[in-house]
């Protein structure tokens, strides 16, 4: 029997999770590329050609300065975040977009709530910002190795409490229900790898030269907890997952699909808000047509080339 093709706007909902409750990580694909009825040379010419429309629908986002966009992208190692933000977004106007990575966070950050620097540089009105790793760490990395918190400046009672980890995810969502309540959609993106391709990228990097610096012994250190991350991200997801913030569990061992499923999901969420180009003010109008018999009215300048 064919596969049934999936339609582009429909491809990223096929992914997505907007209630977390009763959530299975072990029931989500690593690739799903052929299930969806999609092969490679289709996919790279999908993804040229809705990045091209990605770039419009940002142009409009920018142009009205309400709504905003925060993409979150959370993935075990080697699972391809620098890769997504360089294609999906090779195409958008820089001016609107920011990226901020969240790497270990240093004293002055270890002072603060760990919500804090996620304020900092949440997107502007009109604006795409993008999270390569986020405060979800603090629900992940911090889960699978608990004795972190002893450099956060909290205290001994708080991290105690038998409700520490339940707290957490709810403030997290709390502070997603906020972005939303603000004018902000909030996008979450799992990449989900299978530990034979995490192998198979990590030998990669290794055997080939170009491809070393993007290796750490850390990476293969934090291997050894692949269960317990798997755990982490499972309970993150059931207790954050909602519909002012969807997750999408992303089939990440094919790059292609897993780039295409992400800006998808992006491109569903622009449309959906149905912008167009903010009508002109009639005095500006004027303005306009003023200036537009003005300059009409001048005599042409010749124009001067370069002596080389």
């Amino acid at each position: 029997m064919a596969r049934k093709k999936t339609t582009t706007n429909t491809l990223a909902r096929r992914f997505s999770v907007h209630n977390g409750k009763g959530f299975s990580l072990a029931d989500c694909p690593t690739r799903a590329a052929e299930a969806c009825g999609l092969d490679k040379k289709t996919g790279k010419q999908l993804l040229k050609e809705r990045i091209r429309y990605l770039s419009q629908l940002q142009a409009l986002l920018y142009a009205n300065n309400t709504w905003s966009v925060l993409v979150v992208l959370q993935a075990l190692d080697a699972g391809g975040k620098d890769g997504v933000i360089k294609h999906v977004m090779s195409g958008i106007n820089p001016q609107g977009v920011s990226v901020s990575s969240f790497k270990q966070p240093g004293p002055v950050e270890l002072a603060h709530g760990y919500l804090w620097r996620e304020h900092m540089v949440a997107p502007a009105a009109g604006r795409i910002g993008i999270f390569n790793r986020s405060h979800y760490e603090e629900v992940l990395v911090t889960r699978v190795h608990p004795e972190l918190l002893e450099h956060e400046c909290l205290p001994l009672s708080l991290r105690r409490r038998p409700t520490f980890w339940e707290d957490r995810y709810e403030d997290i969502s709390s502070f997603e229900r906020y972005m939303a309540r603000q004018g902000t959609i909030v996008l979450k993106f799992f990449l989900h790898l299978s530990k034979e391709e995490q192998r198979l990228r990590f030998l990669q990097r290794i055997k080939h030269r170009a491809k070393n610096w993007k290796f750490s012994p850390a990476d293969i250190h934090e291997r050894q907890y692949w269960d317990d991350y798997q755990n982490a991200y499972e309970e993150a997801i059931r207790h954050t997952a909602h519909p002012d913030a969807p997750w999408f569990i992303v089939p990440a061992d094919q790059k292609w699909f897993e780039r295409l499923v992400v800006i998808e999901a992006i491109i569903d969420a622009l449309e959906k808000l149905h912008l167009k180009m903010p009508a002109m003010d009639p005095a500006m109008e004027a303005d306009m047509e003023k200036a537009r018999r003005q300059l009409e009215a001048e005599a042409p300048q010749p124009v001067r080339n370069p002596v080389h």
